[in-house]
């Protein structure tokens, strides 16, 4: 009989090896099958950021005149949860159950959080669009219904994204969890490629209650997906329940205490913070800017998250090529943030002439460059965390991320109001303001570049110092400091 369930799967494990970043973390212990079913979780997100960022930003601002100011708002909720992945990361670290699981329990609870979310969504959009008897329903019931969809959803991305990496890391030996990490990551690129083309098909002749549709389709595929993933990937063991029972428990502040010891971990921080805010402030305005200065489509406008994700998918292959013949996380964490730069002329010269080839070509850089950037930041946190507290660096860095990205996309649209306010609405409103944010992404992007440059300097130091850095000398544990590993 023919195996359906199994067939994608084996499909992409016979392609993984030679087109796949990081397929060579496999091993006859964790095929790369298994690994491939893990990563369905990260499709699951890559959807939801697609629908997010990409579909529903554009349709409440273009479509629904909804402001950019509260359609940002709405969109940075999840920022509230965005700290608290430390918090997850640590307690999926320490988790102590009967049958000796950690991670499963979180990645259920979080699924469950995104399934609600998206079961919400679709009736409060059908009252901001006053749609059919939804047009009966008070207008703030859309707006607080809205923002508690986009809240849950948040939630539950930030909790199954997390624990999700700490399992995959959990599968694999230390040596080959960042790579293991970049895969996963692969994976979320590829299924916001994948659901932006078909979203894009599915709305090409847009009506609300054609996006409810797409909306409710999107959260069963959700629930399916994760618990395939999830479905025997974490061995039982209560042998590891009983010792975890017995250990000493160790404070999550204290464990924090530990992580931030590592000589230059705050500056890696700072610059993950930087450079993810000039990256993500596009997040919540390239659609509608290519709305309204472009005159494209919402079918065209939520392929452009397709674009953006292949970029970063190149990005991403680039910097493994790289990073696997030795090359510095910080060169490549350089480079990814000097990429972001003329990407973001080239989208703001668009609207002045340059036309839509430049749009598509700046949108196309910007994600090589966030590509770039991120699997470097990636990296170098990884290979500083200590092996039993994996999950609390893998949330510090998403922590970071996640709270840079929310930050940027509030002020972008804040940004973007308070210009067409001071422009009374008329003249030439359609691209100034998107433009300014666009400014303000490179100015931040240097500052990227100026806070990470002494990571290079230290490294080529450290390069020169054989010595130190000799198999069995303490600099050569890629755990003790992030300053030699970046």
């Amino acid at each position: 009989m023919f195996d359906y369930r199994n067939f994608a799967t084996r499909k992409l494990a016979a392609l993984g090896p030679k087109y796949l970043p990081f397929a060579d973390v496999a091993t006859p212990e964790v095929p790369l099958r298994r690994l491939l079913r893990l990563s369905l979780f990260q499709v699951t997100v890559g959807m939801a950021l697609v629908l997010l960022v990409g579909t529903l930003n554009r349709v409440m601002i273009v479509e629904l005149s909804v402001p950019a100011s509260l359609v940002a708002l709405m969109l940075a909720l999840p920022l509230i949860f965005a700290p608290f992945r430390t918090l997850i990361g640590f307690r999926s670290d320490v988790h102590v159950s009967a049958l000796g699981l950690r991670r499963v329990p979180y990645i259920w609870k979080g699924t469950l959080y995104q399934f609600g979310g998206f079961a919400i969504m679709p009736f409060a959009l059908l009252v901001l669009s006053r749609y059919g008897y939804a047009a009966e329903a008070p207008l703030w019931l859309g707006y607080t219904s809205a923002a508690l969809s986009f809240l849950l959803v948040g939630a539950g991305v930030h909790m199954v994204q997390t624990v999700g990496l700490a399992l995959a890391t959990d599968l694999v030996k230390e040596d080959d969890q960042p790579k293991v990490v970049g895969l996963m990551y692969v994976m979320l690129l590829v299924g916001m490629v994948v659901s932006a083309l078909i979203f894009g098909a599915l709305l090409e002749e847009f009506t609300a209650g054609r996006l409810a549709q797409v909306i409710q389709g999107a959260a069963v595929v959700t629930v399916g997906l994760n618990l395939y993933a999830m479905w025997q990937q974490e061995p039982r063991d209560r042998a590891r329940a009983q010792a975890m029972k017995r250990a000493v428990p160790i404070r999550f502040s204290e464990a924090w205490a530990l992580l931030m010891r590592a000589d230059g971990m705050l500056r890696l921080l700072i610059v993950i913070g930087l450079g993810t805010f000039g990256f993500g402030m596009a997040d919540v305005l390239l659609e509608p800017y290519g709305g309204q200065a472009l005159g494209l489509s919402v079918a065209d406008t939520t392929k452009l998250t397709a674009l953006f994700a292949t970029g970063t998918l190149l990005g991403f292959g680039i910097a493994s090529r790289g990073l696997a013949r030795n090359g510095l996380p910080a060169r490549f964490g350089i480079i990814g943030a000097a990429v972001g730069i003329p990407g973001f002329l080239a989208i703001i010269l668009s609207s002045q002439g340059a036309g839509i080839p430049a749009f598509l070509l700046g949108v196309l850089a910007t994600g090589i460059g966030a590509g770039l950037f991120g699997h470097a930041t990636l990296t170098a946190t990884i290979r500083a965390a200590p092996k039993e507290r994996i999950g609390l660096a893998l949330g510090a860095w998403g922590a970071v991320q996640a709270t840079a990205a929310g930050l940027g996309i509030a002020l972008a649209g804040i940004v973007r109001d308070l210009i067409v306010g001071f422009q009374g609405g008329g003249g030439n409103v359609s691209e100034t303001p998107y433009n300014v944010v666009f400014t303000i992404e490179i100015v931040f992007l240097m500052l990227a570049i100026a806070v990470a440059a002494p990571f290079l300097k230290n490294a080529k130091r450290q390069r020169h110092q054989p010595d130190t850095c000799a198999p069995g000398s303490e600099l050569s544990n890629a755990n003790t400091n992030p300053v030699e590993v970046i």
